[in-house]
């Protein structure tokens, strides 16, 4: 029997791509921000959280933020001093690696630098961070877990069983110590912990100026460790990285 043409399978998650006149939109929007503010500021996301970021925005709303798409930003930028639109500005660019973003405003380095300095906010660690104190659990029953969470506890290595319903602990157990690189189970235990161990914060690197066409450091952090860093996909906050860039 013939198969029925409409007997056809459709996907209800598709969406429609940003494609060639999304990244020239952007590239035309961030040339133009280059003409409108005096600075641009190159900053890099430590622990990225939406609502804070989102929060930061509406602060600064007489500033703009663009967060992702490092390769368009650069190629809207320009990448060599042949193709840069404006004086030593292709060295932002080259700044342009990992979890950065750019920051174009009027306000000057010292109101940045302030601003920014004290605008951290608590997180969960992720894997790969440094455990900040010493975690350890004594024997005995886990009464904030419900019993539906205890297989997933085992799997993360805690030495745990149902007890009348309640997890319970039956060993001793430290999740970690202080100063240990946390492993992707040592981050997963110590979120349902509410450890807050980390921040989230956004650390200005470096500083390019319009009017003379300077450029300097203005973070101590090692550039090896940023070279090393490879553009990272978007993930969590992914909209406000994507859809942000043209509303703000």
């Amino acid at each position: 029997m013939p198969k029925s043409k409409r007997d056809k399978k459709i996907s209800l998650t598709r969406t429609t791509k940003k494609g060639l006149e999304f990244k020239q939109n952007l590239v035309d929007v961030i040339r133009s921000c280059v003409d409108q503010y005096a600075r641009i500021f190159v900053f890099r996301a430590h622990h990225m959280q939406t609502n804070n970021l989102k929060d930061m925005r509406l602060e600064w709303n007489h500033s703009r933020f663009f967060l992702g798409k490092n390769k368009v930003m650069a190629l809207a930028l320009g990448r060599t001093p042949e193709e840069e639109v404006c004086e030593n500005i292709h060295k932002v660019s080259s700044k342009l690696v990992g979890h950065c973003g750019l920051l174009f405003t009027n306000s000057t380095k010292e109101e940045v630098l302030e601003y920014f300095k004290k605008m951290r906010f608590p997180d969960f660690p992720h894997s790969g961070d440094v455990a900040s104190e010493t975690v350890h659990l004594k024997e005995g029953l886990l009464p904030q877990f419900s019993h539906a969470i205890e297989p997933h506890l085992r799997k993360l290595g805690l030495p745990t069983r149902l007890q009348r319903g309640i997890p319970e602990l039956i060993k001793e157990h430290t999740v970690c110590k202080e100063g240990d690189t946390l492993t992707p189970e040592q981050a997963s235990i110590l979120k349902l912990l509410h450890k807050e161990m980390s921040e989230f914060y956004l650390e200005i690197l470096w500083c390019w100026n319009r009017i003379d066409g300077t450029f300097e450091q203005l973070s101590s952090e090692e550039e090896e460790s940023k070279e090393n860093v490879k553009e990272a996909p978007q993930e969590t906050g992914s909209d406000v990285d994507k859809d942000d860039d043209d509303e703000n």
